[in-house]
């Protein structure tokens, strides 16, 4: 018994140490941090999520969120591109949602730029907090690019938070090519390497990463971490939710679409210059009371996405995964509906960005699925190019399953020359080789989402008439993962 009371002493004694200087001052201060990536402009209650408002009351609730507190609320990027009350007004709605819900710094997402650099400036002048990156430099001159800040020192509870922002080094070809053309996407390592001995002489005592990288990126980046004395590393991009502590660093990410968020609660001894305790956590996005602001910002932008969008298409009985042959058959058969001239068609899986709900079919349904600016271009190409250029992509007007056939039989012969359709964004990509075969395509000027919008309205689908009859289920190619995996890898390989 003895023994314990000098153990249980022992600890006290500690503990008193740790949290006083001796002058009967506290010295170890509480911040949790709550973290989501990838919101991807799904600010609205749906079957994908609870949504912003009831997000935030979450936090409120559960969390115990006060604004004048303790509390860090970080974004790892890709706040956008999504359903079309956020992409039809260029993700302005989503940033008066993240302003409302009091977020201190996003990352730059690849999907930042989906509007050019004009666009993301114009989202970073009407946005209530920074938007960061170390790693983006200008090609011509080798500086940081003037619209990247690469950090911020922020006060948090009396800690100096270093907050450092990365950008996927995809960006070149997941998002178009040509609006990031001008900028060079840095190694991780070599960008905090550089920016953090200025971080820490800027007065920085806690370094925090908020990144747009995928998980396995933020392992590789661990050891450079622990030499940097970077405590925290949060990323995005592969829609992970991870919570986890690796070689002292802690990895986070929350997710996608709002669904949940990563949480990471330490003590700080601001005399000591260390973190005392660290539990990093990850939560869903569940029975919040919806937040009143949050709630009202939602509701007016509906109300405009509503007055544009809401005229109905289509009806269909049940609901079209995004991830299906039938939804991948109905959009590249859309194309050829409306450029009847081509022989095929080709896109990206990632250009596909959300199921179809069952019940009524608007516009705005359709700008959520295929949200992108992409433009619809006609490429002459042999059969031996096509094939090339399509073995990772979802086609119409063709079959790649046991060799390669037009929707006839008809076998594609390797000289031929056939009519192709496919978007600008796969034109400009450096990885496909479309812009090597044909230097000079023909440019439709349509968004690759209106032929989609034309073709289901064509049907004249309604509850007696749905257009579940016209749907095709057949797989037109073989070997594409559509898995969680395949979903997770998505936006660095093949996606938009």
């Amino acid at each position: 018994m003895k023994h314990k009371w000098i153990i249980w002493l022992n600890f006290t004694l500690i503990l008193f140490s740790a949290c006083s200087n001796g002058n009967g001052e506290d010295t170890v201060r509480k911040i949790i941090i709550l973290y989501t990536n990838d919101e991807h402009g799904w600010m609205e209650e749906s079957g994908e999520t609870d949504g912003a408002a009831k997000l935030m009351g979450v936090w409120r609730e559960v969390e115990e969120y006060d604004e004048k507190g303790h509390f860090l609320i970080l974004s790892g990027g890709d706040n956008w591109t999504g359903p079309a009350i956020s992409t039809w007004f260029k993700g302005e709605s989503m940033v008066e949602v993240m302003n409302a819900m009091k977020y201190d710094a996003a990352a730059i997402g690849n999907h930042e730029f989906d509007f050019k650099v004009d666009g993301l400036m114009n989202r970073m002048d009407q946005a209530d907090f920074p938007y960061l990156s170390a790693n983006i430099q200008e090609k011509a001159t080798g500086e940081m690019a003037d619209f990247a800040l690469p950090y911020i020192i922020k006060e948090v509870n009396g800690v100096m938070v270093g907050l450092i922002g990365l950008t996927t080094t995809s960006t070149p070809y997941s998002t178009f090519p040509d609006y990031v053309a001008d900028y060079n996407f840095i190694s991780y390592a070599e960008a905090l390497t550089e920016i953090v001995p200025q971080v820490k002489k800027d007065g920085a005592e806690l370094l925090i990463v908020v990144g747009h990288i995928c998980y396995y990126e933020m392992q590789a980046l661990v050891p450079t971490a622990v030499e940097l004395g970077i405590s925290i590393i949060g990323g995005g991009h592969c829609n992970d939710l991870v919570a986890v502590t690796i070689d002292g660093v802690t990895i986070i990410e929350g997710g996608s679409y709002m669904q949940s968020y990563a949480k990471v609660e330490l003590l700080f001894d601001i005399e000591g210059d260390s973190i005392v305790e660290i539990n990093p956590s990850t939560h869903e996005n569940i029975g919040g009371t919806p937040d009143p602001d949050v709630e009202n910002i939602v509701s007016f932008w509906r109300t405009q996405a509503d007055a544009v969008l809401s005229e109905v298409i289509g009806y269909v009985n049940e609901e079209i995964y995004y991830r299906s042959d039938a939804m991948y058959n109905l959009v590249t058969d859309s194309w050829l509906y409306s450029h009847p001239s081509a022989d095929i068609s080709a896109t990206n899986i990632g250009g596909i960005r959300q199921s179809i709900p069952a019940g009524d079919i608007t516009k705005g349904t359709i700008i959520g699925v295929l949200p992108f600016q992409n433009q619809i271009i006609k490429l002459e190409l042999t059969g031996e190019q096509l094939i090339d250029c399509t073995e990772y992509l979802i086609v119409g007007g063709m079959t790649r399953i046991n060799g390669y056939f037009l929707a006839d039989g008809t076998p594609i012969h390797t000289d031929t020359v056939y009519s192709v359709l496919t978007t600008d964004y796969l034109y400009a990509r450096p990885d496909i080789n479309f812009h090597l075969y044909d230097t000079d395509p023909y440019y439709t000027g349509m968004n690759y989402h209106q032929p989609t919008l034309d073709y289901i309205f064509s049907f004249n689908t309604s509850t007696d008439n749905p257009l579940d009859n016209y749907l095709d289920h057949t797989p037109r190619q073989s070997g594409l993962m559509v898995n969680s995996d395949w979903d997770n890898m998505l936006e660095t390989f093949i996606t938009d």
